[in-house]
């Protein structure tokens, strides 16, 4: 996405990457879970099914919302340079640029409020929203490389892997101790 959308992207290129994001999460997420559940005993698989959900709904939200936050930083950000180098700066007041640089919906209202410069406002509003999809695409990417790093390096060695695994089969398929009812009438 940081490489290969632009403004003039087609709904194919865009479509083909929500594909690919796709077809990745349904590679990984799998076998991450399945890694989780089978490396503690059956008793505690329950509890580790738990974490799997909770780390990947919280890791979600909190990416979701430090990309939102990019975005919405580099808009701003270039929009504000936009209007700092726009020939008509000294026209705009701090309450038409505050609400330029605060979303792209409102710079379309702003747009709307002044006719004879709504096609600069949508031109520069798509640019910085561009500009702070960037940041997103950049920050997300990184993400993915430190997360892959981390797996490289600290993820456990297969040797003791398989021997824990071992440890807790034999934990799970040893004969549980039978208890006798107690109380009245056992």
């Amino acid at each position: 996405m940081l490489l290969f959308w632009g403004e003039d992207s087609s709904y194919w290129q865009i479509g083909f990457a929500y594909v690919l994001i796709g077809i990745g999460a349904g590679f990984a997420g799998t076998p991450a879970s399945h890694s989780l559940t089978g490396s503690v005993p059956v008793r505690r698989a329950g509890m580790a099914s738990g974490t799997a959900d909770l780390q990947r709904d919280l890791g979600g939200a909190i990416m979701q919302s430090v990309m939102g936050v990019l975005l919405t930083a580099g808009y701003a950000s270039a929009f504000s340079a936009a209007i700092a180098t726009s020939p008509e700066s000294k026209d705009v007041s701090d309450q038409v640029q505050s609400e330029l640089t605060k979303s792209f919906a409102s710079a379309g209202q702003v747009a709307q409020q002044h006719p004879q410069y709504a096609d600069q406002i949508v031109a520069a509003a798509r640019q910085s929203f561009l500009h702070g999809d960037d940041w997103a695409y950049t920050v997300g990417l990184a993400a993915i490389a430190l997360g892959a790093l981390l797996i490289f390096f600290m993820f456990p060695h297969r040797d003791a892997e398989r021997e824990l695994l071992r440890r807790y089969y034999s934990e799970d398929s040893a004969p549980a101790a039978t208890e006798r009812p107690s109380g009245p009438g056992a």
